[in-house]
């Protein structure tokens, strides 16, 4: 009997799936929306801020590596020069990563807002509208720019690209660009193999406490000079 529905009906296992997994993403898309909402006028200020202190554009769009592979467009609050990537060739030897990755903590393309924007986390805020569209959790490991993605171990990059990326990812409570690149891709592997929906929570509630510390280290910085 089974079998003859199969046959008859193709598509109805398919359908039913997406139908659950839809009702299953409601709640998160809507918690999503009205979080949006809330932090609409902190979107407000930042923008401002950027087109005041350093002019359009106000966002930094680039292309990153997302699931299975897929490109999509991630969203940022710019905090360089315009142009930025240009120069990156010329700041190779200031980089403070290892492997294929680029990092510079105080890098001299950050205008004076970018590096408050930056070392606080705020530029990544936009990344919000990347869940609501699908492309990103809120925890996974971080989207890497399509270069550098191109240059990990294939061991590493076929369990990374086997979920989204994420806003927030357990690496950065571990040592972030401290840790070697190695340590990094394992950091993302364990997490991919342990991920749950409480070891999500866990994670998240850490993350928040963290970005409350990020958050005024940066002010502080600020004050200091």
């Amino acid at each position: 009997m089974d079998s003859l529905k199969s046959i008859i009906f193709p598509n109805i296992g398919n359908r039913n799936s997406m139908i659950k997994k839809m009702i299953f993403s409601m709640p998160k898309y809507l918690f999503l929306i009205l979080f949006i909402i809330v932090l609409l006028p902190v979107y407000l200020i930042l923008s401002l801020l950027v087109f005041c202190l350093s002019g359009f554009p106000i966002f930094f769009v680039q292309d990153r590596v997302g699931l299975n592979g897929k490109k999509f467009k991630l969203y940022k609050f710019r905090t360089m020069i315009y142009d930025a990537e240009k120069y990156q060739q010329n700041l190779k030897y200031l980089n403070e990563a290892d492997g294929p990755v680029f990092k510079i903590k105080n890098d001299p393309r950050l205008t004076n807002i970018g590096r408050f924007l930056s070392h606080s986390g705020l530029d990544e805020l936009p990344q919000l509208f990347n869940i609501l569209k699908g492309e990103m959790n809120l925890i996974g490991p971080r989207p890497l720019p399509i270069l550098e993605a191109k240059k990990i171990n294939l061991k590493y990059k076929l369990q990374r690209e086997s979920i989204k990326p994420g806003l927030f990812s357990p690496w950065v409570l571990d040592g972030y660009h401290r840790l070697s690149f190695d340590e990094w891709m394992k950091n993302d592997i364990f997490y991919i193999k342990n991920k749950s929906f409480i070891y999500d929570l866990k994670i998240f509630w850490k993350l928040f406490i963290f970005s409350f510390k990020l958050f005024f280290s940066a002010f502080k910085e600020i004050l200091v000079g």
